[in-house]
């Protein structure tokens, strides 16, 4: 790429500004996907719609970032031989798996709590890390951010995991999280022998084609079309596209950390436009708790180690 590009993405506040956008498009999912699904009139029980919500949602997605990848290339994003495998098996697990729990347990469950329960990513990310590279470790700041957001997950579900807990709702978000953070792992060993725009690109298509079918075989049907559901799932599908193609370039030039860090954002920006569009009734103690102590986790497992000597 051009030192242009490299300079422009590099530059402190473009970091800054860009990961900001990221973080606020996917907490504006949340209540985006309850939005889109109650307009397509999708009900509680209909399990295989939302599952071609999902697929129809991610196969443009998918699209979009692979024309714009391969314009950026001058030339058709393909995957080589020596990644096929694994981006078949990303997009099994982070596309196909992640979003059929994501979906039915976000239809579950509010979009507040969905969005903190969504965020235990970058706490499975950092346990998983060490079973599949053996370059990541556990250090002790990754241990404590990880005990300090599940300890807000568990205040989250009413502090106590036998009460007010739904498997299909919470137990699918927090699944969905799982699959996400194994993903993620996969990807960043198939993106060392493939260009990032080709992993994310054919990691949402593959996986939303597998999405799609599932969803059709099963009886999944769009009965209700108005043109406000289709304008949000329009905004879905360019959520996806712009956060992932933004996101691809910023982790392109800049270390992990500096860009996760903030991740925090995403329960928060969740939580609040689940208020003001849901009307959810979030401002309880046991939420803020859950947000005070979840943001600050993620803020200790990504923040650099030498800072915090």
């Amino acid at each position: 790429m051009n030192n242009k590009e490299q300079q422009f993405f590099t530059n402190k506040w473009n970091v800054v500004l860009f990961a900001v956008i990221c973080n606020v498009l996917w907490g504006s999912a949340f209540p985006a996907i309850k939005s889109g699904m109650q307009l397509f009139a999708i009900n509680g029980s209909d399990t295989y719609t939302k599952i071609l919500f999902a697929g129809v949602r991610f196969f443009f997605a998918g699209l979009i970032i692979l024309v714009v990848g391969s314009v950026r290339a001058r030339r058709v994003l393909l995957p080589n031989k020596k990644t096929t495998g694994g981006l078949i098996l990303l997009a099994l697990v982070q596309t196909t798996v992640q979003y059929i729990f994501f979906y039915i347990g976000l239809s579950n469950t509010t979009g507040t709590l969905g969005s903190i329960l969504d965020s235990t990513t970058s706490f499975w990310v950092v346990m998983l890390g060490p079973l599949f590279f053996a370059s990541e470790k556990i250090t002790a700041p990754k241990l404590l951010g990880c005990v300090l957001g599940f300890a807000g997950v568990v205040i989250a579900v009413g502090g106590n995991l036998n009460t007010g807990f739904s498997f299909l709702g919470e137990g699918f978000m927090l699944l969905a999280a799982l699959s996400f953070s194994v993903g993620s792992l996969i990807s960043k060993r198939v993106s060392q022998y493939c260009e990032s725009a080709t992993v994310a690109g054919y990691n949402l298509l593959l996986g939303a084609v597998l999405l799609i079918a599932i969803g059709l075989i099963g009886g999944g049907r769009f009965t209700q079309v108005s043109g406000t559901g289709i304008a949000v799932l329009a905004y879905l599908i360019l959520l996806s596209s712009a956060a992932f193609t933004i996101n691809t370039l910023l982790l392109q030039y800049n270390s992990a950390g500096k860009i996760c860090i903030y991740n925090f954002l995403i329960p928060v920006v969740g939580t609040l436009l689940s208020v003001l569009i849901l009307k959810e009734q979030a401002f309880q103690f046991k939420f803020i708790g859950a947000l005070v102590l979840v943001c600050l986790g993620i803020y200790i497992v990504n923040k650099p180690t030498k800072t915090l000597e």
